[in-house]
């Protein structure tokens, strides 16, 4: 089962390629019987050091600069933001407010269980189970709003099938409501994968034809990468 398999392989060219939800994986099961302090900072040390194969750099600097200039303004207008992810919760929560100004409580990701405990000195701690509280992917991400947040969003924004239901959600609220979507079609510059468009398919993160219909059927917004970012990460002069 993957990405286990390819760890175990041990075939560090197919390791490299793994992307960053599939260490998210690894790392919720490897760490898991740790207390979520112990967690927490094994985290932030991986951060620390792990960088991309392809860039070179720090995971945490692969982040996208529309991305942030959309949260900023949106911030700046009176407006939470919130990230919901099919990523690990604590993993994501770890560099989350660093990273995109978002605190810990207001990342929704997939979240697992805990276990209430005492140390022999008697401090209270908890301890991360493998048991999945809540698969916050396709139909688990406006559940998971529900559970988290318990208000519908005024606007949503995705770049996969995993986001159709939480943008579904969204546009049937009340008023104003925005939906956005962003097609990975500059391979240039990042990747191109669809298999929306024409595009490659991908076994992560696919953006199905079927997805990009109901996005022109309902007036959501497709953002081509390619066409409409000028500029796609933050390091980029």
């Amino acid at each position: 089962m993957e990405p286990f398999k390819t760890v175990l392989s041990g075939n560090r060219a197919a390791i490299a390629k793994l992307s960053l939800r599939d260490l998210e994986k690894i790392l919720l099961v490897t760490l898991t019987g740790m207390s979520v302090d112990e967690f927490d900072a094994e985290a932030k040390k991986w951060l620390t050091t792990a960088k991309d194969a392809r860039w070179k750099r720090p995971y945490t600097e692969l982040i996208y600069q529309p991305m942030l200039e959309v949260m900023q303004y949106l911030r700046s207008n009176g407006f939470k933001t919130y990230i919901v992810t099919g990523g690990g919760q604590d993993f994501v929560r770890v560099y989350s407010e660093r990273t995109y100004g978002v605190p810990p409580e207001q990342v929704v990701g997939t979240a697992g269980g805990t276990k209430f405990a005492y140390r022999k000195d008697g401090t209270p701690f908890l301890t991360k189970e493998p048991k999945l509280l809540l698969n916050d992917d396709k139909a688990g991400k406006p559940e998971g709003i529900h559970l988290m947040i318990g208000r519908r969003p005024r606007a949503a924004f995705g770049n996969s099938d995993g986001d159709r239901e939480m943008l579904e959600y969204t546009g049937a609220g009340p008023g104003a409501r925005l939906m956005m979507l962003v097609l990975h079609d500059d391979p240039k510059r990042e990747y191109a994968y669809g298999p929306a468009q024409g595009l490659p398919e991908t076994k992560v993160g696919a953006f199905s034809q079927a997805l990009h219909d109901e996005a022109k059927k309902k007036n959501w917004t497709v953002i081509s990468m390619k066409n409409d970012w000028k500029r796609l990460f933050t390091f980029e002069s």
